[in-house]
């Protein structure tokens, strides 16, 4: 189903633009399916918006249509285009992602999970009701690039910093740390920042992510100028932040944009990171290409200029401390990914040979006796 020439398409407010209509091309050839955009998973469903025979966007629960990939990575999420049979409800296709947020599921597991698909921004939410955490900050970032999409960090709860001056150093602090990404602070309570946020987010989709506790639900539902996420005070015990959001949302933005609220997160694991680390920590990278040796591991080798930096107090000493944090995480969480993925080789090969095997003995009918 398409728009008739000169009318907006029903899923313009969903993210429908050329680009994804080109995608959908190569599928329009099957009849009976629709494009469609995910809402909402479950388990074994989910919610799609998509086209009725009327020409009009409705949002409906459909099947998976397939069993679930073996590739964690793989499965349906939020903000994923997709191919829907009209008649049956099911998703029949997938759109290849154009970007993806992904981390690692646990620092135990090598499993990598898709927070939110087809993402042009990712707005990391920090709440400045507690003492700014740069290192998470950064640990963000490094993810944010990694998945394609533009960082924005959003200072919120900025209403419960005291003075304009503290407020001023808190988002310079944040900037130091997020060379090349955009630091809003913003309040919901007060509407301070909100409307440049808005435009920030007037076009493409973005994804807001952020720990329990950082205000997100707050701030989408000032976003949408409705009540869509629930909201709850944090605990008094220990002021931590209660999941108001269970599940990864797909909210269509009153001044245009799409926003995919996510469910807070207690950690964020890095997962295949090289190039998101590489862009989070650009200063160090720069200050690496004045090392004497290319392998610098920047720890104890002579003529090593982030050292030298950071001895001299050029670069924070626990911005260092903290890269070298991160790409020992990366590395390790790489190198369980690619012994699984051996042992996965290794048993599908050992599957391939058994069934070959077992074809030949058949191929070959029972053995003659004598």
């Amino acid at each position: 189903m398409t728009s008739s020439p000169g009318t907006p398409h029903p899923l313009l407010p969903y993210g429908w633009s050329d680009t994804v209509a080109a995608g959908f091309a190569a599928q329009e050839a099957r009849r009976g399916l629709s494009p469609g955009r995910v809402v909402r998973v479950d388990r074994g469903s989910c919610e799609v918006v998509t086209v009725d025979r009327s020409g009009r966007a409705v949002c409906v629960r459909a099947g998976t249509g397939s069993p679930v990939s073996a590739d964690s990575t793989a499965q349906l999420c939020t903000g994923d285009w997709v191919t829907v049979d009209a008649e049956q409800h099911v998703v029949r296709a997938v759109l290849p992602r154009r970007t993806a947020f992904v981390r690692a599921v646990s620092s135990r597991r090598s499993d990598g999970q898709v927070l939110a698909a087809n993402v042009d921004r990712v707005l990391i939410a920090v709440s400045l009701a507690d003492e700014l955490d740069l290192g998470r900050v950064e640990r963000f970032l490094s993810l944010a690039w990694e998945s394609g999409g533009e960082p924005v960090v959003v200072l919120t709860k900025a209403d419960l910093v005291p003075d304009a001056t503290t407020l001023s150093y808190l988002v310079e602090d944040t900037e130091r740390v997020a060379p090349g990404a955009r630091v809003l602070p913003v309040s919901a309570a007060t509407g301070q920042g909100m409307g440049l946020l808005a435009d920030v987010l007037r076009e493409g989709t973005a994804a807001l992510l952020g720990m329990s506790g950082a205000g997100k639900s707050t701030l989408a539902n000032a976003l949408t100028g409705t009540d869509a996420q629930r909201v709850d005070a944090t605990r008094d015990g220990d002021g931590k932040g209660r999941h108001t959001t269970t599940a990864r949302d797909l909210l269509p933005l009153p001044g245009g944009g799409v926003l995919i609220d996510t469910p807070g997160l207690r950690g964020v694991g890095l997962w295949d990171a090289d190039g998101g680390l590489a862009q989070a920590f650009t200063d160090v990278e720069a200050l690496a290409r004045g090392c004497r040796f290319q392998d610098c591991s920047h720890r104890a080798e002579p003529g090593c200029a982030v050292l030298a930096a950071a001895e001299d107090g050029t670069l924070p000493l626990r911005r260092l401390e903290n890269y070298h944090k991160l790409v020992r995480e990366n590395e390790r969480i790489a190198a369980r990914s690619d012994a699984r993925l051996s042992a996965d080789l290794l048993r599908d090969w050992k599957r391939k040979k058994a069934l070959g095997r077992h074809m030949m003995e058949r191929k070959r009918g029972p053995r003659q006796e004598g």
